[in-house]
């Protein structure tokens, strides 16, 4: 028997969808009416917590629960592996029905024997309507980060890269955490004399370099990088790649 797998992953690093099948690939959009909120939580180190899964179709679901590790690629990426050990979770259950137009709710417990640390729940829903003849799995994540009692510093983080690239009008920026907490760029802008683009924030682990490539839509060249924290900011100028 093939499946669908749609994996939903909006805030975890960048907006994603992978279609898998045992003996088919196949890439549809999938017309989920299945949520899980919050998509992201941060605690001071403990946690006891909850996250609701919404099932807003007509049809009776199952649901799966999963607990991963993950770490981020330079290009923000997830790449996922079984559940750290040094991370203690307990969940109210790890499998359930949801009878249609409802909501269920998942308690939970989490510590680490270090801070900051950082995990996802995923949950996979099946029993919706086959696409195709295909049976279909939605899986959807709630991601827990544990932060250290202290918040990232400014003078933490570097910005190592801020150049703009006339051939592609893109700006190359690269940003690095070099201390050990974890800290969340909330927002990136970059400004001209007469344009500006913001990017959207994510997250800055610790001793982590995270790498952006932004498209400027100006025949002005860029002057401005600001990195947004939530108590500080970060100011840099761009420079003009040259041949």
């Amino acid at each position: 028997m093939s499946f669908i797998i749609f994996r939903g992953n909006k805030r975890l690093a960048t907006a994603s969808l992978w279609a898998t099948s045992v003996a088919l690939l196949v890439v549809v959009k999938p017309a989920s009416s299945q949520t899980v909120r919050p998509v992201i939580a941060e605690y001071q180190e403990k946690a006891r917590a909850r996250f609701d899964l919404v099932n807003d179709s007509l049809v009776l679901v199952n649901v799966v629960l999963e607990a991963k590790s993950f770490s981020l690629s330079e290009d923000g990426m997830p790449i996922f592996r079984p559940l750290d050990k040094n991370i203690h979770l307990k969940l109210s259950t790890m499998s359930f029905r949801i009878p249609p137009l409802q909501t269920h709710y998942v308690f939970y417990e989490a510590s680490a024997d270090h801070y900051p640390a950082w995990f996802v729940i995923y949950s996979t829903f099946a029993g919706m309507p086959k696409q195709s003849g295909i049976d279909v799995q939605l899986e959807l994540p709630h991601t827990v980060y544990l932060l250290q009692k202290q918040p990232l510093a400014k003078s933490e983080v570097q910005v190592e890269t801020a150049e703009y690239v006339p051939a592609t009008n893109q700006i190359r920026v690269e940003v690095e955490n070099k201390g050990d907490s974890f800290g969340r760029v909330l927002q990136v802008d970059v400004a001209g004399d007469h344009q500006k683009e913001t990017q959207p924030g994510f997250p800055l682990l610790p001793h982590y370099r995270r790498r952006l490539e932004i498209d400027w839509k100006s025949n002005e060249p860029p002057v401005n990088l600001k990195i947004r924290f939530g108590k500080f900011e970060i100011d840099d100028q761009v420079q003009e790649q040259r041949n």
